[in-house]
């Protein structure tokens, strides 16, 4: 299956579930080429932006395995190509 880059954008609302966001991001940890998290603190949440380089169904994987996380929110955009 053919790569592609995507951005996977991360809103952590509930800051104890950070943990478990960054143990899903270590399991693609191969797939990932950078990551940006910033601490909103006057919001209390967490904001995380990773680009990756991995197959279509590993990108969903990721991003469905995070959004199922209670107070977590995700969303991709995939390269055309």
């Amino acid at each position: 299956m053919e790569n592609r880059v995507a951005i996977v954008a991360i809103i952590v609302e509930d800051i104890e579930k950070a943990a478990e966001v960054n143990g899903i991001l270590h399991e693609y940890a191969n797939f990932i080429i950078g990551r940006l998290g910033l601490p909103y603190k006057q919001r209390n949440m967490n904001i995380i932006s990773v680009v990756v380089d991995a197959p279509h169904d590993s990108i969903s994987a990721l991003s469905g395995k995070i959004g199922r996380i209670e107070g977590v929110s995700t969303q991709t955009v995939y390269s055309k190509s």
